[in-house]
Order: C-alpha cells, then structure tokens, then sequence
C-alpha cells in the first residue's frame, strides 16, 4: 500500500446533473492543473465524457482503480456502478442522480480509510435528490460526519485573504441567538486554533471572535448576547492562545484581511459568508474542520440553471484541490518532526 501524503486525492464527482462533472473536465484539461497526477474522480466515466462534449477542450478519461499510476494528461475515474447506467439530463436531478452522489461520497470515505487516496475534495451534491435517494442527511458535512463516526465538526471558509469559521451555519437568523453558548464558542475557538496550527502551518494563531449584535452589543444597549455568552468564552479560550472579541461585525472583516488576524469567528451563517465571498467568490474553498480526514469543497452549489452550458467557472475547483494538497504535506510534516 502507498504511503498516505502519496496516495492522490479522491474528488467526488457530485451531482450528476449539476456543474460537477463540467468543471471536472475543464480543470483536467488545464495544462497547469495545481493537482496534476495527484487526484482521481469517484464518479461516472459515461457522465464525463457526457459532459466533456461540450467544453472546447476535452481530456482523455481513463478508468483507476488503487494503484495504478496516474498520467498527468489524463482524467482519472474510479467508476461506481456500471458505466451507461446513469441516464442524466442536465439540470434535472431526480433519485438515481441522488443515489449516484451519495455512492460516489461512501466510496470515496471507504478508499480514503483504506490508505488508497490521501484527502477528499467535493464537487456540489443536490439535497433534495439525495433524500429522495434515502440519505437523509442535509448536506456533506453531516454526512461525512456519520460516515467518520465524527460527533463535532466546523465549517471554515478558506482564502488568501480571509479565513472564516462559523459558530452556527444553516440556521434561521431568529434561531441564532437562542442556539449561542459559551461551550460552543470555545469549542469554534479551540477547533479553529487547531486547524490553523496543524492544516496551515499558522504556528501562532491570531483569532478574533465577532459579536453578535451591531457595534458588539455597545455595552448591552443593542444585545447582551456580547456580555453574557461570547466574552465569556473568549476569555475561557485566551489561556490556550491568542483571541480576542467580540470585535463589532462591521469593523472586525476588514482587520482580519489587514493582517491583524489569521482567522474570524463569525457567529452566523451570512456574517461570515457575505465578506467571504466578496473577496473570494471564484477562489474560496470550504474546509470541514474535525473530521479524521481531509475534506475541501467548491464554495459553490450544483447550478442547475447553467448545467450542460458550458459557463461553468473550475477556479472554486482548482483552489480546493490545490489547499487539499497543502494540508496533506503540512499534516505530513508535522507527523515528521514528531517521530
């Protein structure tokens, strides 16, 4: 068996009928792909080529399986189920596709545990197909959370210039409040702390933790939420490193992306997302944190409305490839030095 940081890196194929297997071919096409000979698909050769038809550049796809070498020229597809099985109409998802994308998510879960591949990079799953298909879960992290027995997980948003972890993610804005506490911002904190050491070589952390409420509560006038569960956890976590807040929500983005900070923590899911994604819209990448393995994604969903159109954009691809990459080598070294 290959040693773990040379086992190439299992890229789920997503839904059949989004942009996935578009952006798939258009990056395997790119002469400098960042992970070029280091990434198969767990997919669909029949859907690919499918969707290979309509870009202007087409790479030859090629069936993998463990251990074979990897020709940098080529796409390589780990096939689950019988190639031409899948019937797929571009923008229409239905339960095959849904069961299709939650195979190609198991399978690649499988070979990672196995030693076979070494990290996980998603393309966009459909929600609503993948329960029609019996995977009742809301989306990737809960489900991968399920396959890895994992209890705890994070959602970090990762990119050049901003990193962003969220204490909350899916949740109705009149919910958050009721759902913030002190474990679980010093959980956000230690989890966060820990990623940046061990997945982006940060060896001193600087995390700054946004409040909640405009202008931080200003002294309780606008929210006590500031005083009475996120200071209070940001005061528990500073004995571990460096922390500090509630900074206010409008001010503490524009620190981070100074270089005052190496991370935020944002209380909800569009406090954090909305600067996010105006600085990193084609290039940001989505990192669980707190799984035993190492899962990018594309900061994007399935866009139906664009699929088979060839408008698809592979840059939010390219970079989750590229950072799955960089955090295999930094766990690697880090197992290095300790031995």
């Amino acid at each position: 068996m290959k040693e773990k940081n040379k086992s190439p890196i299992a890229v789920t194929m997503g839904c059949p009928a989004g942009i996935g297997p578009e952006i798939l071919c258009k990056l395997f096409s790119r002469e400098h792909m960042p992970a070029a000979g280091h990434a198969v698909v767990i997919g669909d050769r029949a859907v690919l080529k499918q969707a290979a038809e309509f870009i202007d550049q087409s790479p030859e796809i090629v069936s993998w399986q463990p251990g074979d070498p990897i020709d940098k020229g080529t796409l390589p597809v780990l096939q689950v189920g019988q190639v031409g099985d899948l019937a797929v109409h571009w923008g229409h998802p239905d339960r095959s596709t849904g069961k299709a994308m939650g195979r190609y998510i198991e399978e690649a879960v499988r070979h990672i545990g196995q030693g076979h591949c070494s990290a996980l990079v998603t393309c966009p799953i459909g929600k609503k197909s993948l329960r029609e298909a019996g995977y009742l879960y809301p989306g990737h992290t809960e489900m991968l959370a399920a396959l890895t027995g994992t209890t705890k997980v994070r959602m970090m948003m990762a990119g050049p210039r901003l990193k962003v972890v969220l204490v909350t993610i899916h949740e109705p804005l009149h919910r958050v409040s009721q759902l913030l506490c002190r474990e679980e911002i010093v959980d956000c904190i230690a989890t966060t702390r820990y990623a940046l050491q061990r997945d982006f070589a940060v060896r001193h952390p600087r995390i700054a933790v946004a409040g909640l409420n405009p202008h931080a509560g200003e002294a309780s006038l606008f929210g006590d939420e500031e005083q009475n569960i996120i200071a209070p956890a940001v005061v528990r976590s500073a004995a571990n490193g460096e922390v500090s807040g509630p900074w206010p929500p409008d001010t503490v983005f524009y620190q981070a992306v100074s270089g005052r900070f190496d991370a935020v923590i944002a209380m909800y899911h569009d406090q954090g997302l909305i600067p996010f994604k105006l600085l990193h819209f084609h290039d940001g990448v989505n990192v669980t944190l707190g799984l035993p393995l190492v899962r990018t994604s594309v900061d994007h969903g399935t866009a139906y409305d664009i699929a088979g159109k060839n408008c698809a954009d592979p840059s939010s691809l390219a970079a989750a490839l590229a950072l799955a990459e960089s955090i295999v080598h930094n766990r690697r070294r880090i197992e290095q030095e300790l031995v």
